[in-house]
């Protein structure tokens, strides 16, 4: 009987599906999976789905084929998944957001087995990496600035404040990855103030709805929450 197989769609091409991949890899993943680059951001998939559809209507999978330029990709989405996770970035710099779209897309996209998870990351998926240390003592002081992500200047930041200035050598250890993913959690946890689990991503998304009416995004990786829902006992 073959395993049951779970589609990560993410945003990019490179940053997202690399940092995928080294997830899976450090925590030996062992489920089949794909791993599809949506190349653009959430928006299209909103306008796509969400503006003139009832998206209950739609089938997600036939939407993503539809939208698919590669015609040796577009077989992958005829096939069957057990677990659909969609990985994208807030980009509320964006001049198609709106707190009212990405808002409606959260409180749809709530079940990987049905229509599909939405896993957000604030303001993008640097965030992961946007750390001094292994714990940071201060990544919950850290914000990104509507000026920043308007003149595109966030990703030399990361770059620069990175505790590598190399991704590829940032949390390249399970014991290293444990302690981003936890304190993400911790940062999720205080955000929403909350004393334990993984805060949903409705929570989540409402407080940093609430420090962009102040210009400004609470920085937080969620899509590394998928390990401890997959498996608490991965980050023990």
């Amino acid at each position: 009987m073959n395993k049951p197989k779970i589609l990560f769609l993410v945003e990019g091409a490179k940053t997202d599906v690399r940092l995928m991949q080294k997830l899976l890899s450090v925590y030996g993943f062992d489920q089949k999976y794909e791993i599809i680059s949506y190349n653009t951001n959430i928006y299209t998939l909103y306008n796509e789905m969400f503006r003139d559809n009832d998206p209950a209507d739609l089938d997600l999978l036939q939407v993503l084929k539809e939208h698919e330029k590669d015609p040796r990709k577009k077989p992958l989405f005829d096939q069957s998944y057990s677990d659909i996770l969609l990985i994208f970035d807030l980009d509320p710099q964006d001049p198609l957001f709106t707190s009212d779209k990405i808002q409606r897309m959260t409180e749809y996209f709530v079940e990987s087995s049905d229509m599909g998870k939405l896993y957000l990351n604030y303001p993008m998926v640097e965030a992961f990496y946007h750390m001094h240390d292994i714990p940071d003592a201060h990544f919950n002081k850290y914000f990104a600035t509507q000026e920043e992500l308007s003149n595109g200047t966030y990703k030399q930041r990361v770059n620069q404040e990175n505790r590598n200035r190399n991704y590829t050598k940032f949390a390249v250890t399970k014991e290293e990855c444990n302690a981003v993913i936890q304190q993400n959690i911790e940062k999720a946890r205080w955000l929403c103030n909350v004393p334990d689990g993984i805060p949903d991503e409705i929570s989540i998304l409402s407080a940093e709805l609430r420090y962009w009416e102040q210009q400004m995004i609470s920085v937080l990786c969620t899509c590394v929450f998928y390990i401890p829902e997959y498996d608490p006992k991965l980050i023990i």
